[in-house]
């Protein structure tokens, strides 16, 4: 006599598998959060070596009178063989090798992919940022300290807020055919510079930073692309414990708020790209798209020299 199935392998068999989910979730929101946190004990074990490696305060910036000397504002990434991941490669198969996301991101881009770039970000808080460089990044869209951090630090990308953007961004005349995986190692809460994720954004393709958007309710903003239409995208603030996984598709809108807490903000961010030649979920996505999937230029914020030449931030009003 065949056993009956028990009601939770019922229940399972029930659920559609994690791939499907993902590529569903990406067609309507240009994202997905993963259900279950990354091993904690793991998190926490690289935070520590993470912090072991510097103080994350004031003494990680030049003085004004150092950076005027000689003020560099390209070149000032992590890259490689100045990567602080590199140090750590042996403690991130959680990351890795985590079921989850291997089956959620093979689902989207398919099997044997393409890790394009991985590091470590930094949230800084307004306390290790000095007095003069505050007054002066005052009002940027994009707060990447790099050019004033010392050389021997940046190993880390070191944010103080950046406004909405895509992550299409720093690929000029690249498809998107790549996705973004981000990871909390610590809890992230209001405070702590969580990432702001407009829904749904992804919708318009590709568009130049910085981009097209209006306020128009508590969660929603009216973001416009041009020819390619507009779209109502709702804000969805990523707060969450240690282990929190998220990933989006390169044209989906994101930002975040300077750190208002009282300590950094570190995170693990890759780039994923897609290396399968059969047909994958991201072709499914894309096809949904409205706008361009790759752009000759992505900003207009920036002079010849890297240097700022827009004053203006829309996430700062979230």
């Amino acid at each position: 006599m065949t056993a009956m199935p028990k009601p939770r392998e019922i229940q399972a068999a029930s659920r559609p598998r994690l791939g499907e989910t993902m590529v569903e979730d990406f067609i309507r929101d240009g994202a997905h959060l993963f259900d279950q946190p990354l091993d904690p004990n793991a998190c926490a074990d690289l935070l520590a070596r993470i912090k072991a490696t510097r103080d994350f305060g004031a003494g990680l910036f030049l003085s004004e009178e150092e950076f005027d000397a000689d003020p560099q504002y390209t070149g000032v990434n992590p890259r490689p063989g100045r990567n602080l991941l590199e140090r750590f490669e042996d403690r991130l198969g959680f990351v890795e090798d985590d079921p989850q996301i291997v089956e959620g991101i093979g689902a989207l881009i398919g099997p044997g992919y393409e890790i394009l770039n991985k590091k470590v970000v930094c949230g800084v808080p307004a306390s290790a940022v000095p007095a003069w460089l505050r007054e002066r990044i005052l009002g940027n869209p994009v707060n990447n300290l790099g050019a004033y951090v010392r050389p021997q630090f940046r190993d880390v990308t070191y944010f103080y807020g950046i406004d909405f953007h895509q992550d299409l961004i720093d690929y000029k005349a690249r498809e998107a055919d790549f996705l973004t995986l981000y990871i909390y190692l610590h809890p992230v809460t209001h405070a702590d510079a969580p990432l702001y994720l407009l829904q749904g954004s992804h919708a318009l393709g590709g568009s130049m930073f910085p981009h097209n958007l209006t306020r128009i309710g508590d969660t929603d903003w009216l973001y416009r692309n041009g020819e390619h239409g507009d779209v109502v995208a709702r804000q969805k603030i990523l707060t969450g414990d240690t282990g929190f996984a998220a990933v989006w598709h390169a044209c989906t809108l994101h930002g975040t708020q300077p750190d208002a807490a009282d300590h950094e903000r570190i995170s693990l961010r890759y780039l994923i790209a897609r290396k399968h030649a059969g047909p994958v979920g991201l072709e499914r996505v894309n096809a949904t798209l409205r706008g361009p999937l790759s752009l000759a230029d992505t900003r207009k914020d920036l002079a010849a020299d890297g240097s700022a030449v827009i004053r203006a931030n829309t996430v700062n009003r979230a």
